[in-house]
């Protein structure tokens, strides 16, 4: 491809998804261990993967925090489960989502990833809203193989089915 608008020379240079990170962090309910247990049950549920502890690495007594307290939940997908849970994030997931009009461009950092919140976990379709005990919210990380232009980026995750804000998605 010797055209001087492409982007890319070489398929093999093209951006793949290398791994998907979902964390939730626990906040006011990290004291209620009912609690973090239901979220995280819900978790392996929204994912099909058992999370990983999150614990803290120091004290922080402005947040009541002691070190190695369990303060959130952490899910690394990779493989047929990260493609699953990518094609229900794009598909069910997002559309669900109140008042959504895309993801903002700046969650795009200068490596090409991707990374957004979602507020509420009840736009999960595995999630059933009367029988949640508490609401929260989380993370999602998707990593690239490797640095990656962030328009190159861009372009494909609108190819993959991601909506941006304030621009054409074709």
């Amino acid at each position: 491809m010797s055209n001087k608008n492409s982007r890319i020379n070489n398929y093999l240079s093209l951006p793949r998804i290398d791994k998907i990170v979902v964390s939730v962090g626990l906040g006011e309910h990290k004291e209620n261990k009912e609690l973090t247990e239901s979220i995280g049950k819900e978790i392996a549920e929204i994912t099909g993967q058992k999370p990983k502890i999150a614990r803290a690495k120091k004290s922080i007594s402005g947040f009541k925090i002691r070190e190695n307290q369990h303060i959130g939940y952490v899910v690394t997908l990779r493989g047929k489960t990260m493609n699953g849970f990518l094609n229900k994030l794009i598909k069910v997931v997002l559309p669900r989502v109140r008042d959504f009009d895309g993801i903002n461009e700046k969650s795009l950092d200068k490596c090409g990833n991707l990374n957004f919140s979602i507020k509420e976990q009840v736009f999960f379709p595995e999630i059933k809203p009367d029988e949640s005990k508490c609401v929260w919210g989380m993370t999602i990380t998707i990593s690239l193989k490797k640095k990656t232009d962030p328009v190159i980026a861009k372009d494909y995750f609108k190819k993959l089915g991601f909506i941006f804000k304030g621009g054409e998605n074709g």
